[in-house]
């Protein structure tokens, strides 16, 4: 949602604009009926995380945790 307000509006009103845009909340401060500033959160509200949401999409081979190949550790430290 959308909040508009003045600037005088906003300058009597910030701390409870500030509350609404820590909510997820978007604040246009108009001046003369021009939109002369935004202000949004910086991050985004996260949603809950759901366990087990992915489960079965993802197959770890046998072989995961084995060594790796000696031509590809050796690309690794540069000799070769």
């Amino acid at each position: 949602m959308t909040i508009h307000v003045n600037q005088q509006e906003a300058e009597q009103r910030f701390s409870e604009l500030f509350s609404q845009v820590l909510k997820g909340e978007e604040i246009i401060i108009s001046t003369q009926g021009q939109e002369m500033a935004r202000i949004i959160p910086s991050i985004k509200p996260s949603k809950p995380r759901v366990p087990g949401i992915d489960k079965g999409r993802l197959v770890v081979p046998d072989d995961f945790d084995d060594p790796l190949p000696e031509d590809i550790l050796e690309s690794f430290y540069g000799q070769g």
